[in-house]
């Protein structure tokens, strides 16, 4: 359906702050594109479009998503633990591409980022099993969504 897909997504700066304007670019690109092109419904709701907020409490990322005229369709808590280790490992690869942009041949670059786009991956279809039964979206929003986890857990990482 057509109306099943987000038309914005609001970040929570008391929970979620950027830790400076890398991050908060980083941010505001993952939005876009996720905004730009995506699929998402609510399991058991009429249809959207449908409007985005997060923010963080004890540690787990709060999803509130609402209707265009800004009701609330549906509140849920996703733990961040299971995606600690795939988040760590897409960071590591991803430094490891760009400095491989500087010194390695392109054989090595692309062995790399086939590398960076097999942990998106993995990382994407946690994403999307652990919404199974809340929030139905498809492969690439699942990726969308993933990167813009990454970019705030970014932000918060290198928070000071």
């Amino acid at each position: 359906m057509a109306d099943n897909r987000l038309i914005s997504v609001e970040i929570d700066e008391e929970t979620l702050s950027s830790s400076g304007p890398d991050a908060e670019h980083e941010r505001r690109v993952a939005i876009f594109d996720l905004i730009e092109d995506n699929s998402f419904g609510v399991i058991d709701h009429d249809g959207g479009p449908y409007l985005l907020r997060l923010s963080m409490m004890e540690r787990k990322l709060v999803f509130q998503v609402r209707s265009e005229e800004g009701e609330d369709v549906h509140t849920f808590i996703l733990s961040i633990s299971p995606f600690r280790g795939i988040i760590r490992d897409y960071f590591l690869i991803c430094e490891s591409y760009y400095s491989a942009i500087k010194t390695q041949s392109p054989h090595q670059i692309e062995a790399i980022d086939m590398a960076r786009r097999g942990i998106h991956n993995e990382g994407s279809e946690l994403l999307a099993e652990r919404l199974e039964g809340k929030i139905e979206v498809d492969f690439d929003t699942a990726r969308r969504l993933f990167t813009l986890i990454c970019a705030l857990h970014a932000g918060q990482t290198r928070a000071p």
